[in-house]
């Protein structure tokens, strides 16, 4: 996965393992990243829009194995354990 150099990680608790595929311009992308720092919980993201050719198409091929939606944010939480699509702010929440 060549996009994996472009993953940020952002530090707090690690309640679960938290990836979230994001679109920089998304605001549904902005509040959920905002809601898990507000949480504290430790997460880690990639903005699919930044990414260029194959980095790109790799990002869209994982998104794409846990769930058959391009929407954003795609959150998977521990390895495909469970899929968020979107914005979903109770279950967010309870993540922690």
């Amino acid at each position: 996965m060549p996009y994996q150099s472009y993953i940020k990680k952002v530090s707090g608790q690690k309640a679960k393992e938290i990836m979230l595929f994001t679109l920089s311009t998304c605001i549904w992308c902005k509040k959920t990243k905002a809601l898990l720092k507000d949480l504290g919980l430790e997460h880690s993201y990639v903005d699919v829009d930044l990414l260029f050719g194959r980095d790109q198409e790799d990002a869209y091929d994982t998104m794409n194995k846990f769930s058959h939606s391009t929407s954003f944010p795609t959150i998977i939480i521990n390895n495909g354990e469970d899929i968020i699509i979107g914005f979903e702010e109770d279950k967010l929440r309870n993540l922690k």
